[in-house]
């Protein structure tokens, strides 16, 4: 119907500036009507082309408009599950973000009532460009830690189960654009070369071209070190678009480039290499942990490993009946996780409706989660702990205060000087790498609490799909989220030194959405409940504890 209003608007302007500029009696002779056939027939084939124009961009905006409703249908059908989904949830964001950019361009060439129209609303939220960037790391955070192909993954698939509608290439380009302008080229080219392949199966109108995503290939090459391939990519570059206004320009770049690194190369064979060399451009690496350490936190969150069978066959299960009266009409069970140090799981200690009321109180007031600077003591934001956090005080809920109070009777630890409810929920790939829980020596201590954390308490409040484990990666364990119940360990020696062996983290959640809470408990009080011993543990050595065995070769 716009197109039609439109065109009859257009044609009628065209016949009006016609009447107005041929005022020399037309009528008067046939030979000065007889050139109007011409000019009827431009304004015949300029409507038919502005219809045929119209009609496209019209199918175009039916065509996400669809898309757009299929998606938030199969959303409404279970909203955690489908936002769980990392691709999900990088689709809707692009969706909110790029995608809307594109069509409000669409919407725009429309008739002028359309232009007036805005897709800007007050009251709902729009993501950034900072949560498609969030998203997009998110995405090659759980590719590495969890070994998926961007095969899959573009397909919709996590661990090769269909989770999701399969990306576009429009999702594979944004999702490689948004890495490359991170200087993340290793995945942008994964994801760009399959932005290529679906874009030669597609049909579909984009803002981008076939030469575009050529040219984020062949540059990519030459910023990991590759001026040979990037020279290769270019070339085909220019065959799709011969006038294209910089690949012409690069290739002498790249032959210089190339001449430069046979030249290394022939220096290498030689072993006349030296410190003056420039260094092979590659992607910044912004990893924060040693490479063992990492590779032992991947291997775990992947589940991937056991602790040794000596720590494994000592383990029991049991029902708690001391510690409080109260636990004798209603014991607590407890699972031994580890011995030295000891690690437990409280099974059922927290109720699906205190779980919402939690959630409920919580959602308001969450904010990024933070760290404490070690140099500062101030909290800051930080890359390896991605996930939002609120905390609650026993006073505002009679809920929090009987979690706490429970928190107590199942530790046997005085929560005088414990900190406050922190309740915490993963975003997209959240996370939280290695860290410990208690303050190092060098560390500013935690302000206003008496004494260093003594004791973590993590209450696990949701089911998580996939991934999401707090692992151990000294001792080699995984703890994979229980819904409803609690882990413990003490965090310091029996003399008040940090134990070092309690390192741990928190996986990126690959599907689900993992909420948690933290209690965490200080010196202050339990002077009489675990006093103190003259053992000295010197800070930063580890007790000899047994390797943990890969899961492949048991």
């Amino acid at each position: 119907m716009w197109s039609h209003t439109n065109a009859l608007y257009i044609s009628c302007l065209i016949i009006s500036e016609l009447w107005l500029c041929s005022r020399a009696e037309l009528f008067t002779a046939i030979s000065d009507v007889e050139p109007l056939l011409e000019t009827h027939k431009r304004i015949i084939d300029d409507l038919h082309y502005y219809i045929d124009k119209e009609e496209t961009r019209l199918q175009v905006l039916k065509k996400h408009l669809d898309m757009y409703k299929g998606e938030h249908v199969k959303a409404l059908e279970d909203i955690p599950n489908y936002l769980g989904n990392p691709i999900n949830a990088f689709t809707l964001i692009k969706r909110l973000t790029t995608d809307l950019d594109y069509i409000e361009d669409s919407i725009k060439k429309g008739t002028e009532y359309i232009k007036n129209i805005t897709m800007t609303h007050e009251g709902v939220k729009y993501p950034t460009l900072e949560d498609l960037t969030g998203a997009a790391q998110a995405l090659t955070r759980l590719q590495d830690t969890y070994h998926l192909e961007v095969s899959e993954l573009a397909e919709g698939k996590l661990n090769g189960v269909v989770y999701s509608t399969p990306m576009s290439a429009s999702d594979c380009y944004e999702l490689g654009r948004t890495l490359y302008n991170e200087k993340d080229y290793t995945n942008a080219l994964s994801w760009m070369m399959e932005a290529l392949r679906k874009y030669k199966e597609e049909n579909d109108p984009n803002p981008f071209s076939e030469a575009d995503i050529l040219e984020y290939i062949s540059f990519a090459h030459y910023l990991l070190g590759d001026s040979r391939t990037a020279m290769e990519w270019t070339k085909k570059l220019l065959e799709v678009d011969p006038k294209h206004p910089r690949a012409g320009g690069n290739i002498p770049h790249y032959e210089k480039a190339i001449a430069e690194e046979d030249h290394t190369l022939k220096r290498r064979r030689r072993g006349e290499t030296g410190e003056e060399e420039e260094p092979k451009r590659t992607k910044v690496d912004t990893n924060t942990l040693p490479e063992q350490e990492r590779i032992a936190y991947e291997t775990l969150c992947r589940g991937e490993m056991d602790i040794p069978s000596e720590i494994a066959m000592r383990l029991k299960c049991r029902y708690l009946t001391e510690n409080h009266p109260f636990l004798k009409i209603a014991p607590i069970k407890m699972e031994q996780m580890y011995i030295k140090p000891d690690i437990i799981i409280f099974h059922e200690v927290m109720y699906d409706d205190e779980i919402e009321h939690i959630k409920e109180l919580s959602k308001p007031r969450f904010r990024r989660a933070t760290v404490h600077d070690p140099k500062t003591g101030n909290l800051v934001a930080a890359q390896y702990r991605i996930s939002k956090s609120a905390w609650l005080r026993d006073e505002e809920s009679p809920v929090v205060a009987r979690v706490s109070r429970r928190v107590r009777d199942f530790t046997g630890l005085s929560l005088e000087s414990a900190e406050e409810l922190q309740v915490v929920n993963y975003g997209i790939g959240g996370h939280y790498e290695p860290h410990y829980d208690f303050a190092r020596k060098k560390e500013h201590a935690f302000g206003r609490f008496n004494g260093n954390r003594i004791a973590t308490v993590l209450f696990y409040m949701s089911e998580v799909a996939q991934g999401g484990a707090t692992v151990f990666t000294e001792l080699g364990l995984s703890l994979f989220p229980v819904h409803r119940a609690a882990a413990f360990w003490l965090n310091l020696h029996p003399s008040g030194e940090g134990d070092f062996a309690t390192r741990h983290a928190a996986c990126p959640v690959l599907r689900g959405s993992k909420w948690v809470s933290n209690k965490w408990i200080h010196q202050g009080g339990q002077e009489l409940i675990k006093p103190c011993d003259l053992e000295y543990q010197q800070e930063g050595l580890i007790r000899q504890i047994p390797k943990p065995v890969p899961k492949s070769f048991r």
